[in-house]
């Protein structure tokens, strides 16, 4: 109990102090203006999007094959 609680607290702060150092910096994000600009923007979202959905698929793969082994083993 105590692990998840220092955890949650750990995560907490960091969230807090990813918000403050986001909200310093929210007047003037010029590199993401530029990037738009230019059009590479939706070059970085394609990718995390790509990232994102393998990691996704990769979830559901993982999880089927314990099922498969879970029914194996109950078997």
């Amino acid at each position: 109990m105590k692990k998840l609680l220092l955890a949650f607290l750990l995560l907490a702060t960091n969230i807090l102090l990813f918000a403050t150092s986001a909200a310093a910096q929210a007047e003037q994000p010029e590199m993401a203006d530029a990037m738009r600009s230019n059009g590479k923007i939706y070059v970085v979202v394609v990718v995390c999007l790509i990232i994102l959905f393998g990691l996704i698929g990769y979830v559901i793969r993982i999880d089927r094959k314990l099922s498969k082994l879970e029914k194996q083993t109950r078997d």
